[in-house]
């Protein structure tokens, strides 16, 4: 608590000195305080300025992002241009890998040894605000995230009024890539037609349905839901019902028995993509961070549209899916709040957010970049794009992902004998209580 009290504190002060500096002239006697220096004032009006006149020593930073190497490559680039760009502090900035997905949990470990600055994908920031995580977008340096960014990844990155992040990316979804070389366009969409055609090629799809979060996408087009509670907490889940058209033991039979085609695979990103780079698989769901692995693979013949449909009941319906933003947050405990605040709003910055397009793929949050044409003629945006309108916010508790993987494993297995006590004992763990 005591860190952050001072990270606080600090922020505070440096808000009341750029107040003070535009309100003297309120005072009878202000003349003679302002005719001190005109030069020191501009100065002192600049926040930057500021943080740079008061910092001492060094600045020592730990930055989390994503573990996979086009992340830590780009972000390595722009931290280094960061130090070139204030080269008169002296920093020390230790870059670690973190899954955005698995962030919450570990801060929320032990919060004050933490990274100062972090990658984290948007459903976690209710949870990491209530723990009292994040630092306050209070103060902006170089630009305002409220005048540059997305209205949907601005509301994703704000709580009860109040910013607590800054938006990286606007692509935290998935959709569909495909070979056209094995399957026809015409055919990719309808996951009955690609497996059919990855059959006859003897490749693969794949698609990790044993991960709550692509395990949505069926139940979720099916018109079921699972959305999280007024308390912030818990799950509100009727994937059981009995009285919708499908029933979720319909959905739940349609999964097994798309899962029973040989081409299918429950495979999760990093097995996908060594599939892929092996010509052993034609398609899979996946988002825009793999875009360019698999252009690599397909050139070409590279495919990448909205989800399938797939049948339930004998019926085509039109998979849904989970969609997201990435933001990257500061740590409310950090002992150089301002300048992680700083850092934070440098790599979130318009150039820097296309930096990170360009090296990972994934679709820029500001809004400038997201007109450019190189953002525009990316077959994975435009997929990604494609498959919005069927497309729900991540907004789940805690208790939807462990029994969620394990209802996905129980699908695709297929080791089950009815389909409705399987579901009525996942929603049961689903909806239960968070502790």
């Amino acid at each position: 608590m005591k860190k952050k009290i001072v990270s606080l504190l600090l922020a505070a002060s440096m808000v009341a000195t750029l107040g003070a500096c535009g309100s003297g002239s309120s005072s009878k006697d202000s003349s003679s305080s302002s005719a001190a220096s005109s030069d020191s004032t501009a100065k002192a009006d600049d926040p930057v300025q500021t943080l740079i006149k008061n910092t001492t020593g060094t600045v020592d930073l730990t930055l989390w992002c994503s573990e996979t190497k086009e992340y830590q490559t780009v972000m390595k680039e722009i931290v280094d241009n960061f130090k070139k760009e204030y080269s008169d502090v002296d920093f020390n900035i230790t870059i670690g890998s973190e899954s955005e997905a698995n962030t919450k949990d570990d801060l929320l470990k032990d919060v004050e040894a933490g990274a100062d600055v972090f990658a984290f994908a948007d459903d976690q920031t209710n949870e990491l605000v209530k723990a009292g995580a994040l630092q306050e977008v209070s103060t902006t340096y170089t630009y305002d995230p409220k005048e540059t960014d997305t209205d949907g990844s601005l509301e994703a990155a704000t709580i009860d009024g109040k910013v607590y992040a800054y938006p990286m990316t606007a692509s935290n979804g998935y959709f569909l890539y495909y070979d056209k070389s094995v399957i026809p366009d015409e055919d990719a969409g309808s996951l009955d037609k690609i497996l059919a055609d990855c059959e006859k090629a003897g490749k693969t799809f794949g698609m990790e349905v044993s991960n709550a979060w692509y395990l949505y996408s069926f139940f979720k087009g099916a018109g079921l839901e699972a959305t999280l509670n007024d308390d912030g907490k818990t799950t509100d889940c009727n994937w059981n019902a009995t009285d919708t058209d499908p029933t979720g033991a319909q959905v739940a039979e349609a999964i097994t028995a798309a899962a029973k085609s040989k081409a299918f695979k429950n495979l999760g990103n990093d097995d996908q993509m060594a599939a892929i780079k092996d010509g052993k698989m034609a398609a899979c769901v996946n988002g825009t961070w793999s875009s360019q692995t698999v252009s690599d693979a397909w050139g070409k013949n590279l495919g990448a549209a909205k989800l399938p449909t797939f049948t339930v009941n004998g019926k085509q319906v039109q998979m849904g899916s989970f969609s997201g933003y990435k933001l990257i947050g500061v740590n409310a405990y950090s002992k150089q709040t301002g300048w992680a605040m700083l850092l934070a709003e440098y790599i979130t910055n318009a150039e820097n957010q296309m930096k990170i397009f360009k090296a990972t793929g994934e679709g820029p949050a500001n809004k400038e970049d997201q007109q450019s044409s190189d953002v525009t003629s990316s077959p994975a945006i435009a997929a990604l794009n494609s498959q919005a309108e069927f497309a729900s916010l991540q907004r789940v508790g805690a208790n939807f992902w462990t029994p969620g993987n394990s209802l996905g494993q129980s699908l695709v297995e297929g080791k089950y004998s009815d389909a409705q006590k399987l579901l009525d004992e996942a929603v049961e763990g689903i909806t239960a209580e968070v502790k």
